[in-house]
């Protein structure tokens, strides 16, 4: 079985623990003048037990699965944009590393958008401090940029590379790894 496969078959679970828990609700009581509706298929109590029976072996299931998931996770090894993990580390990173730095990333960019248009509308000249050579005459009113506007141009597009080609590999991989 694959991963593909194994998280299908997990979503499948999901949905027959909620049909059987939903089956069990109707025949929680009743009152004594009422025939019992599953009398003669041992009736509701027997009903009842062997649904939650049902119920914690397919909960049992879906735990398996995980743990199969998760291993294979931890031993297949995915290379994106030349940086090699695996793949729990891959998935690791897009959840708690990667929206952060897109917000820090996009918030540097931001930043140095509404500065510069806050110089321009003031009539100040703005000055790389990053760049190796500075052309033109520097004045006291100047304000200098700390960081290579390039640089972060090139680093936000790497890391929706990344983000992008990740999920493609993720996918294919979880297709091909068996548990």
């Amino acid at each position: 079985m694959t991963i593909t496969e194994a998280l299908a078959e997990i979503k499948t679970i999901g949905k027959r623990i909620t049909k059987k828990r939903e089956a069990i609700t109707g025949y929680i009581a009743r009152q004594d003048n009422l025939k019992d509706p599953l009398a003669n298929e041992g009736g509701s109590v027997e009903f009842i037990k062997q649904e939650r029976q049902g119920i914690r072996d397919l909960e049992a299931r879906i735990v398996t699965l995980r743990a199969q998931i998760a291993a294979a996770n931890a031993k297949t090894v995915v290379a994106v944009n030349g940086t090699s993990r695996s793949v729990a580390d891959w998935l690791t990173w897009r959840r708690e590393v990667a929206p952060g730095a897109q917000q820090f990333l996009g918030s540097l960019r931001g930043g140095l958008d509404n500065l510069r248009k806050q110089v321009a509308a003031k009539g100040l000249g703005l000055v790389n401090a990053t760049a190796t050579v500075n052309t033109g005459e520097v004045k006291a009113t100047d304000v200098w940029v700390n960081i290579s506007e390039k640089e972060l141009a090139e680093e936000i597009e790497q890391l929706e590379t990344v983000l992008g080609t990740l999920d493609g590999q993720l996918s294919l991989t979880n297709a091909i790894t068996q548990l």
